[in-house]
């Protein structure tokens, strides 16, 4: 059971957290992972829904505007959710952002209940669901406090895929449960599982003492360089997959008509991508971030190029597999990049200290602190992605009635990540130092 509020807690200390702190930790992480699953569920639901909304006879374009949405106000939303675990508790914020999972739950279902529901309604309806990508944010940013810095791009890499495979859980389920009980079970169907985790957070989590902070301290972090450059690189790991993963079963739908059925395929790219992504922190931990997430970046602009393949010559087969590499890439990306979050900070904020003085030891904390900060900040502004790259397609296919052209403006993105990759954690030459010597 939860102890509510522990005042000591030193994972870097090998004695107490084989003593201890390492079972804590894993409690923890189980009913984080549960509750941010749930809010990837609400906030991606829309994604299955537009393809069922035959009868309301929005356009494509319409469409990818409702499933945009969420994605723009989840992203907004992450900012103000990094900092609740520091200003109320882990488990408290845990608690308040899992009961606000209702609101989208109960909302759509309102929604698709009435035929002739207009358009701006299913707009601000949806734009609901974006409380769920606030879960993120202040998910990652209490779980960092738990894990030794040894172990944080696995244990960031489990809470970020246990919350990403909720994506893969929607367009799996969604389409059996509408069909059996039609639109509004959409909603209704996640309004159980969504007590429970609040209750799970409620009886099992804990509040860390060492985690509580000044929000407006914790905003500071975002005048730091680094911030703003690790949330450019995450636009374009997390801010894709994201992107991806809510826009498959429209691209499917609107490309190959001919191919509608398969739209039930979808949900296995949020599973590739969400499953991948703790290999991606686990590699990073081994032999770097920004290696992993400059090879990385490579094969997401290579695996964009198949993509575009297989729609010029409308090859469903080729399509489908580039565009599984494609969010598989991503969820790589999301775990190296995680990764190089607190190994910066930390360097950043113990430059210079010999390890083991007792400046060193407080330096650690005050990285620790700035990387939970900084994980808010960078999360928000990288799932904007999901938003651009909807609204690419959207823009795209309205425009030119493909998608040739969203396709190639990502992959000059990902050219200039990796560039900015390698200039400010790889290089070792020129008169501004790059991380490259911290092993970031």
């Amino acid at each position: 059971m939860a102890k509510r509020w522990i005042s000591e807690w030193r994972p870097d200390d090998a004695a107490f957290w084989e003593g201890g702190g390492k079972k804590v930790a894993r409690r923890n992480l189980i009913f984080s992972i549960f509750a941010e699953h749930l809010g990837f569920t609400l906030w991606t639901v829309w994604s299955i829904v537009t393809v069922k909304m035959g009868d309301y006879r929005f356009s494509t374009d319409q469409l990818f505007w409702i499933v945009s949405l969420p994605n723009l106000i989840g992203s907004a939303l992450r900012i103000p959710y990094t900092f609740g675990p520091a200003k109320f508790g882990g488990r408290n914020f845990t608690v308040f952002s899992a009961l606000m999972l209702l609101i989208p739950a109960v909302l759509l279902a309102v929604a698709v209940s009435d035929p002739a529901t207009p358009y701006w309604v299913f707009l601000v309806i949806a734009a609901t669901a974006g409380l769920g990508g606030g879960n993120f944010a202040s998910s990652m940013a209490n779980i960092t406090y738990f894990y030794p810095q040894s172990k944080q791009g696995s244990a960031l890499g489990l809470n970020a895929a246990g919350g990403n495979i909720g994506v893969s859980s929607v367009q799996l389920l969604m389409p059996l449960v509408i069909g059996a009980f039609g639109l509004a079970a959409a909603g209704l169907f996640w309004i159980p599982f969504i007590l429970a985790a609040a209750l799970g957070a409620y009886f099992f989590m804990d509040n860390l003492t060492v985690a509580r902070a000044n929000p407006r301290e914790q905003l500071k972090i975002a005048g730091r360089a680094q911030t703003w450059i690790m949330s450019l690189l995450y636009i374009g790991t997390f801010g894709s997959f994201i992107g991806y993963s809510t826009a498959f079963p429209l691209l499917i739908k609107s490309q190959f008509p001919e191919q509608a059925s398969l739209v039930t395929l979808a949900f296995l790219g949020p599973l590739v991508g969400s499953l991948i992504r703790p290999f991606g922190g686990w590699l990073a931990d081994r032999i770097g971030g920004s290696r992993v997430t400059l090879v990385n970046f490579g094969a997401m602009a290579g695996a964009v190029a198949l993509v575009w393949q297989g729609l010029a010559q409308h090859s469903f087969v080729l399509f489908f597999a580039a565009y599984m590499l494609l969010i598989a890439t991503t969820g790589v990306g999301n775990g190296s990049t995680y990764r190089m979050v607190p190994a910066i900070f930390r360097a950043k904020a113990t430059a210079g200290l010999a390890p083991g003085t007792p400046a060193y030891e407080a330096a650690l904390v005050v990285g620790k602190r700035d990387a939970s900060a900084a994980v808010g900040i960078i999360s928000a502004i990288g799932a904007f992605g999901g938003f651009f790259i909807n609204r690419g397609f959207g823009s795209s296919i309205a425009a030119t009635g493909g998608a040739g052209a969203a396709l190639a403006s990502f992959a000059a993105f990902y050219a200039l990540c990796a560039v900015v990759t390698w200039a400010c954690y790889l290089r070792t030459f020129g008169p501004v130092p790059s991380l490259a010597a911290a092993r970031v």
